[in-house]
Order: structure tokens, then sequence, then C-alpha cells
């Protein structure tokens, strides 16, 4: 039985897992920055292609990241008043070091500092780390969760036939859901009496007409 066994192993032991999503994380995270020159740049950025399970192990994984993100952008902006913009060893730093605002920074910027070092331990790439905190965060910033998603590929991959997928971050190319037509509304039948309509005029005279000459038979009778 498999208790105690979360998660799929894809044929790998702990530690080729997390090298190898470490690894797929910064290639979809680094989609987003890549040069226009770059003979090798991503045709769809924040896309990546891969099988359907490690999709499905990668997406968690990824999630993750942005939600530490996410925090991290919200520490810095805390603690971004209580900075000074005075330059490093200069006369006005030295004074804000020594005062009781470089205490209140230190303390506020403390948690922005520690979940960026967690961000860099799961990932191992500095630029990888910069785009979650700032593009990832921005663009998430009023999302509670669900920041990827998969898409089932119908075209097997070549060599082994496995089943492929498209992970990539929403907020682009997404699907707008048509608005349902509401069926007209139906008249409702008046039950007051109608006044009949005028016959036309050619009506009128043809009946004139027979008139006459049904008048006219009965007088010679």
């Amino acid at each position: 039985m498999r208790h105690r066994m979360r998660g799929r192993t894809l044929g790998r032991n702990a530690t080729h897992r997390k090298a190898m999503f470490r690894n797929m994380a910064v290639s979809l995270i680094r989609t987003l920055r890549s040069d226009e020159n770059d003979p090798q740049k991503p045709k769809v950025a924040g896309r990546i292609v891969t099988t359907v399970p490690k999709a499905k192990e990668l997406r968690p994984f990824v999630e993750k990241l942005i939600t530490l993100g996410k925090k991290t952008a919200a520490a810095y902006r805390e603690a971004e008043p209580l900075a000074t913009s005075e330059a490093r060893n200069s006369e006005g730093w030295k004074r804000w070091r020594q005062s009781d605002d470089w205490q209140k920074w230190a303390r506020t910027v403390a948690p922005a500092v520690d979940l960026q070092r967690r961000a860099y331990a799961a990932l191992r790439d500095k630029e990888a780390v910069d785009i979650l905190i700032t593009e990832l965060a921005d663009r998430f910033e009023d999302r509670p969760g669900g920041y990827t998603r998969i898409v089932r590929i119908a075209k097997p991959r070549l060599g082994d036939s496995g089943a492929q997928a498209i992970i990539e971050f929403v907020g682009e190319r997404d699907r707008v859901k048509s608005k349902r037509r509401s069926p007209m509304p139906v008249a409702a039948e008046s039950t007051a009496p109608t006044e009949s309509a005028p016959a036309p005029v050619s009506q009128v005279e043809a009946s004139a007409e027979g008139n006459e000459s049904a008048e006219e038979k009965a007088s010679e009778e």
C-alpha cells in the first residue's frame, strides 16, 4: 500500500527530482525576461512544454515560489518609507545608520530578506529571484492563487509517445467567456376586441356593382 508516498517519483530519486524541478522553474520564470537578440529565446514568454506528469508536479512548486515573491515584495514596500536616499557611507547615511529610523527599517525589512533567501535557496538563480519579486509579484498582487495553468497538447512526444502539456502563467491569452444571449421577449396577446380593418376600395366598388346588378334583375322580374 502506498501510505505516506506523496507525489510522483517520475523514475528519479529525491535529489534528481529536486534539481529537475528547480531547473524547470528557472526556465519557466526566465522566459519572461528574454533577450530579443538571443537565438534561443522562447517563442512565447511565460510558457514551457513538458510532459503531463512533470507539469502537474511542477505547478505547486512554482506557485509556492510566487507566494514567497508576493510576501517579499509586500515587506519591501512596507520598509521603503523608512529607508534613506543618501549614498552609502556618506555623512547623511551614517547619521541615518545611527538613528532609530535604521532600527525600525531593519526590523521591517528582516522578513523580506528571509523570504528572499528562501526563494534563492529553492531556485539558485539571482535573475529568476529578481523576476519573481518584481514582475510576478506585481502581476499577481490581487490574485489569491492559481497563477499557472496546464494545457494538454494533442500531439505526443516523438520517441516515446509521451503525453505533452504546456504550463504557463495566467493573465495572458486567457479565454473570455462569451455572454449568453437572453431569449427574445414574446409579446403578450391582448384580449381586447380589435376593430375590423376597412376593406380596400376595389372590394367596396365591386360589392356596390354586385348590389346594383341584383336590384336590376329583381325589377325586371
